[in-house]
């Protein structure tokens, strides 16, 4: 696949089975990951793998988050445990944020989140399947405990991955007009 059908052909694939990529895999994956930008190479990012056992037991976390915490519905509460076994590996993708004089938190998450759909888009071309999930889960201070992630840093999301159950769906092109002539105005006062 060539990077601008990559790019402009992105899907998220939500049905995925084993195997997760393999060790040479993971190392492409993680190289990926590694070229974001990232000013002032910080690079404040935590990826935690889990797979095997550790999947029911993300699923079991989830659960008492969903169970406890604001922000579930009686859907998530029945739904938790079984998430994070629709796919053989979860990339929990985190900020590990470092004060910084140039370097302000929000650049350090966009540099998690840049990271996070690199591993995915290497991926894609590994022929693996993956999709990155966030919402609530990932805001639950329940969960940032349970993964030793620590309050002050934010969960950027689940890169679930696996090998595709079926073709990955193209999503149709979208066309909304994103770009526009700037409009600068400039205070000229004396």
């Amino acid at each position: 696949m060539d990077a601008i059908s990559l790019l402009t052909q992105r899907s998220s694939m939500p049905r995925l089975i084993a195997p997760a990529p393999d060790d040479a895999a993971m190392t492409l994956i993680k190289r990926a990951a590694l070229r974001v930008p990232d000013h002032m190479n910080l690079m404040p990012v935590r990826c935690d793998l889990v797979l095997g056992d550790d999947l029911s037991r993300l699923g079991k976390l989830f659960a008492q988050a969903a169970a406890h915490e604001e922000g579930f519905n009686e859907r998530d509460r029945q739904r938790a445990a079984q998430l994070p076994l629709r796919a053989p590996l979860i990339i929990v993708v985190s900020t590990v944020y470092e004060a910084h004089p140039s370097v302000p938190a929000l650049e350090q998450y966009a540099t998690a989140a840049c990271a996070t759909m690199a591993m995915q888009q290497a991926c894609f071309t590994l022929n693996y399947g993956a999709i990155w999930r966030s919402g609530a889960y990932a805001q639950s201070a329940m969960i940032k405990q349970g993964l030793g992630i620590s309050q002050d840093n934010e969960i950027v999301g689940f890169l679930y991955i696996g090998t595709p159950a079926v073709p990955t769906p193209i999503k149709p092109e979208r066309s909304k007009d994103i770009f526009q002539p700037v409009n600068i105005h400039i205070n000229e006062e004396k």
